[in-house]
């Protein structure tokens, strides 16, 4: 593996899909799959036919068997209508279903193992902060395909470097969510027990890989912020400037906006490195 000099963006909803993401990983580079919104993806591609037989290949490799069966019993067509209405999962909700948490926990080790097939050198995946309800499933999905990287954004994701560090060896794991209204006193935990999903499934499987966390940061003071509080190690730093756009904090001190109504940005929004 040479030295990495691209780290390559992650874009949600699979824009930042499997085959960009193995073909930037295969130069040698770091290709990075989203895992944002990728259970809907997943769906979309087995009620399309799943044309080419990447979903079903990679659901070949996942290492339980049963939820597999009805996912694709739910969802799979093989000679889907045109025009046909997509089926949809349940939304995300802070007591979610355990076959919901089955599909999102298969549909990122899917994406995952795509983007590894056919090569040795690494990838990562790219979570939101700001969406946390799969983010526990989602890891553990990833990390079943022995993903190398997380990277994440859009937030101060404190409490992810335990969390990776738990999952690896398939412990209970909880997440401390950010809800609007919320009092000091309040804390809204949600849990994921690879035990209680997968059952007595996990005799299977030996550890997993901990893969490498990396937040994306835009200054210094949220770099050490994310040193001095997480819950476990952080291996490094991705350090976005504000035209990198996406999910930018917005300008440090007064707010002052452009002819265009766009905010303007000053030195303390430079990060020093």
């Amino acid at each position: 593996m040479n030295k990495i000099q691209v780290i390559q963006g992650g874009m949600g909803v699979a824009v930042s899909d499997w085959k960009l993401a193995q073909t930037v990983s295969k130069e040698g580079q770091l290709g990075v799959i989203s895992g944002t919104g990728i259970h809907l993806i997943m769906v979309a591609r087995l009620m399309e036919g799943d044309i080419g037989g990447h979903v079903r290949r990679a659901l070949s490799h996942f290492p339980f068997h049963d939820p597999v069966q009805w996912i694709l019993k739910e969802y799979y067509r093989e000679n889907p209508q045109e025009g046909a209405t997509y089926k949809r999962p349940p939304m995300w909700n802070f007591k979610p279903s355990k076959k919901l948490n089955e599909l999102t926990v298969i549909a990122n080790f899917v994406e995952a193992f795509l983007a590894k097939e056919g090569h040795k050198n690494p990838v990562g995946i790219n979570l939101l902060e700001k969406v946390q309800m799969p983010t526990m499933a989602s890891l553990y999905g990833a990390m079943l395909a022995g993903i190398d990287y997380v990277i994440m954004g859009a937030g101060i994701p404190t409490q992810i470097p335990g969390i990776l560090d738990k999952l690896a060896k398939h412990e209970k794991v909880s997440y401390r969510m950010d809800v609007v209204g919320a009092t000091a006193d309040d804390n809204f935990l949600m849990d994921f027990d690879p035990k209680e999903v997968f059952s007595n499934a996990l005799e299977k499987v030996q550890g997993l890989l901990r893969p490498n966390f990396l937040p994306i940061i835009s200054s210094v003071v949220l770099a050490k912020t994310l040193l001095r509080r997480s819950t476990g190690k952080v291996n490094g730093f991705v350090v976005e400037g504000h035209t990198a756009g996406g999910h930018n904090a917005p300008p440090r001190g007064k707010m002052q906006l452009d002819e265009n109504g766009e905010p303007i940005f000053g030195e303390k929004d430079t990060p020093k490195l």
